[in-house]
């Protein structure tokens, strides 16, 4: 029953395209297919291991011996082709499987001559043996899964059952991943019409061994029973198995961790074409698409290009794992950019720079499977666009202007030629595109993107160029439509020639979950929302300071460029405004608006920072924001970008926290520049806090209502809201020195759980308390602690659990009992955090450089210092343990998390009372604290 040395030869001459052939010749091969595996000689080497065993245990195991030696050696032989080669990925792909067909040859030899021979098989006791899935396709990764079909005439005999089973066996001992069916003819077609899968799988089927003509009779069965006449109900099937696909996945091209295999514009999406063009052509290869006038030349060199280098990765992830594994992890990125030869650069990693050629690969992807699809629409399956996911309703359509037209309702250009003699309808028809709600046809994308050679400086400074561009942003109501189109296809790197560099270019962090063109397009996107009045619940201010009016213009201009400047060596806010104060008035902003764009691009994350890293309660912080704005009109545009640019983040970056933030900064200052700075006095907001608590406890005796007033420094009164003062009245009254009162509930209004501590005041006691929440893995998102004047400590810690959501209701009496326990001396926080305080192997890879900084400015009361580092478990409570031990006073922390990186911000004194005024001894601070974040880093195993 062995097929002859020349069996898979004379499969690949058979031009039937269910059976597709996989070259194994050796210059096909990433190494010789001698030194990957001699199959002659390795038959020779088995025969003689197992000459004379009698018993089958022993056969198998010297056999498996035998295969397991054959095996390490083709994977080592192929291991050093692709170190020297690394993107030859189809000579890898086909040298796995070269080897793989050879081991599988290998032990069916074993099975059928050595342990279950049958000197004259029956008719009902033929097989053939058959490749399916990827691995019948001939594209295999080092730890694909081998999936085969034993095809037999009728039911399968108990002879058929052994050998199979046995051959199973080895391959298993092999430790390879084997997906296994026996099936006769019938039940494959009858199987293959109930399941699409299964059916997918048949299409892709391969002669591997066994009887030949067995093989041959499943195809042509398969050919003419299951697949004639069935091409509109496979596509429909896969269609929406693609579609199921993309949204378990994330739903788009831009998710910075993607999967090679299942994401969006990953392999599965370029194999998904290939099923379709297979099942309704019967091609054998992509480039036969050419031929068949689907795609144009380059296209397919676009296509071929995406799949060698995603079959590449995929490829250097199995090898980096030791199994299979087709999540692009974060760590994973790193490794595999520098097995493909990626070198940093240009201010930026290496992973940086493949992950944008990734990313670049993915977009083409997307728009070759919008290609081949209405192709597809346009011939004969159902000619309703919508079971292809492109149609979005038929209703209030707008008339075509004269030079466009419909086809399969989507816009389409009647006659290119004339229509492109104008160069600016280049930009006009996605201004068509937006003002009737039609999607472009992919030829109209096809010739826009072979004519963005036409859109030159003479073109970028035409102003009526730059009005369509501005209508397109300003006019429809849903720029980001157009303006992930026109990115998509170069057009807006050609008219504004500062974005291309930005263009899928990574940004190597946890914090943003989207490149930056994306990220871009997505705040332009959030700002377009708010507008809209979408968001007035979520967003009242900035959608309050949208509906009472600002320059529209300049908002736009200054979101579209605000991120222009990453991926330099310098701050990209510096780079960004200096490309800013060029690109504006080129895009018709007159010189004020210009410089208005230019300074939001300098500043945009100014906001930001100064509610996330400052104590905004200190007037002094205002005040200094207020000052750097000077204007209500700067302030309110820098509001708006600030949120629409930390909304375009990611899906989950967006709080109750930061909006609580940016509220009260906003709010603040805002009455600041309105009335003047000198009403930020602290005498005055001391005064109005106190009226506010005297009227809350109107029903306290005055006695003790005074007494509440009195005890109190005036800190205590700015930095507390009126609900948290409260809150502590009513925990002091009555306090003894040594009682401890934890007070624990949600606040809803910052996203976190309010927790209040009230107990006797000692040295160290907010790292005591920080020591006692890092236990209960609670993180600290703001933090405050008092002295009242009758020596006890009033600290308020807002915490979140590690999903950054307040506790559950029901987890609050535990994390009460651990802190209480950790403040009682019952547990010592330095040695119960040992062991629990390790970094996730996928967040190893960022590289986040500490920075700490002394300001004896932004306080007038206070040092405030900024230790900006990489976030660790356990991080918070080691530097708040350095500065006691120093002797330092903690009043407040703010806390401030940016994916892997943290900002940890205190406002401190010495034990005099005083800022730390002498270099010397900031110095030796940073120097103790730098070790802290050594000693925490080290537990951690970064």
């Amino acid at each position: 029953m062995t097929p002859p040395q020349d069996a898979l030869a004379v499969s690949v001459s058979d031009r039937n395209p269910t059976l597709p052939p996989v070259p194994s010749e050796p210059g096909e091969l990433i190494a010789p297919a001698t030194e990957i595996l001699d199959e002659a000689a390795l038959r020779d080497r088995l025969d003689a291991a197992v000459a004379g065993l009698t018993d089958p245990g022993q056969v198998r195991a010297a056999a498996v011996r035998v295969l397991q030696a054959a095996q390490e050696a083709g994977r080592a032989a192929i291991e050093a082709g692709i170190a020297t080669h690394p993107l030859t990925a189809r000579r890898i792909t086909r040298a796995y499987t070269f080897l793989t067909d050879g081991l599988v040859r290998a032990v069916l030899h074993v099975s059928e001559r050595h342990l279950h021979r049958t000197p004259l098989p029956t008719e009902g006791e033929r097989m053939a043996v058959m490749a399916v899935g990827g691995y019948g396709r001939g594209e295999m990764a080092p730890y694909s899964d081998v999936d085969l079909l034993f095809v037999t005439p009728w039911k399968i005999t108990p002879q058929i059952e052994s050998v199979i089973e046995s051959a199973l066996y080895m391959l298993w001992d092999l430790h390879m991943k084997v997906g296994h069916a026996s099936r006769t003819v019938k039940e494959c077609l009858r199987l293959g019409k109930q399941d699409i899968t299964i059916r997918t799988s048949l299409l892709e089927m391969r002669y591997l061994a066994g009887d030949e003509g067995l093989g041959r009779e499943l195809k042509t069965a398969l050919r003419e029973q299951l697949f004639r006449g069935t091409v509109g109900e496979f596509i429909e099937a896969k269609l929406e198995e693609r579609a199921t696909r993309h949204k378990k996945q994330g739903g788009q091209r831009y998710v910075l961790e993607p999967n090679v295999k299942e994401g969006k514009g990953g392999l599965r999406d370029l194999q998904t074409l290939y099923w379709i063009a297979k099942y309704e052509h019967g091609v054998r290869t992509a480039s036969e698409l050419v031929g068949l006038g689907v795609f144009r030349p380059e296209e397919f060199a676009a296509f071929d290009a995406a799949e060698r280098f995603l079959w590449a990765v995929r490829c250097h992830l199995h090898l980096i794992a030791a199994r299979a594994q087709d999540q692009l992890t974060f760590d994973n990125q790193v490794a595999v950019a520098e097995r493909l030869g990626y070198r940093d650069h240009s201010g930026r990693r290496a992973v940086e720079h493949f992950m944008q050629d990734y990313f670049r690969h993915a977009t083409r992807v997307g728009e070759l499977t919008r290609i081949f699809l209405t192709e597809l629409e346009a011939r004969h399956v159902k000619q309703e666009p919508a079971i292809l996911g492109f149609l979005r309703g038929r209703t209030r359509r707008k008339k075509l202007r004269d030079g466009y037209a419909l086809k399969q309702n989507r816009l389409a250009i009647a006659d290119e030629a004339g229509f492109f003699a104008d160069k600016l309808n280049l930009l006009r028809v996605f201004e068509e595109g937006l003002r009737t709600g039609y999607l472009l046809h992919p030829d109209t994308m096809r010739a826009i993107s072979a004519r963005l050679g036409q859109i030159d400086d003479e073109m970028r400074r035409d102003p009526e160029a730059v009005t369509i561009f501005l209508d397109l942003l300003l006019k429809h109501g849903n720029p980001e439509r157009a303006l992930r189109r026109m990115n998509e296809l170069g057009v807006l790197g050609a008219f504004v020639p500062e974005f291309a560099p930005i263009v899928a270019m990574m940004q190597f962090n946890m914090y943003h979950s989207y490149t930056v063109d994306e990220h871009t397009i997505q705040v332009i996107s959030t700002l377009a929302q708010i507008e809209r009045g979408e968001l007035v619940e979520e967003l009242p201010v900035a959608s309050g300071i949208l509906k009472r009016g600002v320059n529209r213009k300049v908002l736009f201009i200054a979101c579209l460029l605000h991120d222009i400047g990453k991926g330099r060596k310098e701050d990209h806010s510096i780079v960004g405004a200096r490309i800013a104060r060029a690109v504006a008035p080129r895009l018709g902003l007159k010189p004020a608006e210009a410089e208005t764009v230019e300074w939001l691009v300098r500043y945009h994350l100014l906001m930001s920072d100064m509610a996330q890293k400052r104590d905004i309660a200190d007037p002094r912080t205002v005040r200094d924001f207020a000052k750097a704005v000077k204007t209500r009109e700067r302030l309110e545009l820098l509001t708006v970008l600030t949120v629409c640019d930390i909304r375009g983040v990611g899906p989950n970056t967006w709080n109750n926290w930061k909006a609580t933030l940016l509220r009260g900064l906003y709010r603040a200052t805002a009455t600041a520049l309105d009335t003047g700075l000198e009403d930020l006095n602290r005498d005055k907001l001391e005064g109005e806090a106190k009226r506010a608590l005297r009227d809350a406890l109107d029903g306290w005796p005055k006695a003790e209502l005074k007494a509440e007033v009195d005890r109190h420094y005036g800190p205590y009164w700015q930095g507390l809201d009126l609900a948290t003062q409260v809150t502590f009245a009513e925990m002091l009254r009555g306090l003894d020195d040594s009682e401890i009162r934890i007070d624990t509930r949600e606040d809803t209004d910052r996203d976190a759980t309010r927790v209040c501590f009230a107990l006797h005041d000692h040295p160290g006691i907010f790292s005591r308390l920080a020591g006692a929440l890092s236990l209960v893995g609670a993180n600290v998102v703001d933090a405050r602690t008092y002295t009242s004047k009758d020596g006890f400590a009033t600290a308020v810690f807002w915490v979140q659990d590690a999903e950054g959501n307040p506790y559950e209701a029901r987890r609050l009496p535990r994390l009460r009992d651990m802190i209480a326990k950790t403040l009682r001396g019952e547990v010592v926080a330095s040695r119960a955090l040992e062991g629990r305080e390790k970094i996730k192997k996928r967040e190893r890879p960022f590289a986040v450089p500490t920075n700490i900084t002394f300001d004896n400015e932004g306080s007038e009361i206070y040092t405030i210092i900024e230790v900006d580092t990489r976030d660790r478990p356990g991080l918070l409570y080691d530097l708040t343990k350095t500065l006691a031990a120093n002797n330092i006073y903690i009043s407040s922390a703010v806390i401030a998390t940016y994916g892997a990186q943290v900002v940890d911000t205190f406002y401190v004194k010495d034990m005099f009372g005083l800022k730390l005024y002498t270099k010397s001894r900031q110095d030796n601070l940073e120097r103790k604290l730098r070790d802290a974040i050594a000693r925490v880093a080290e537990r951690a195993g970064a």
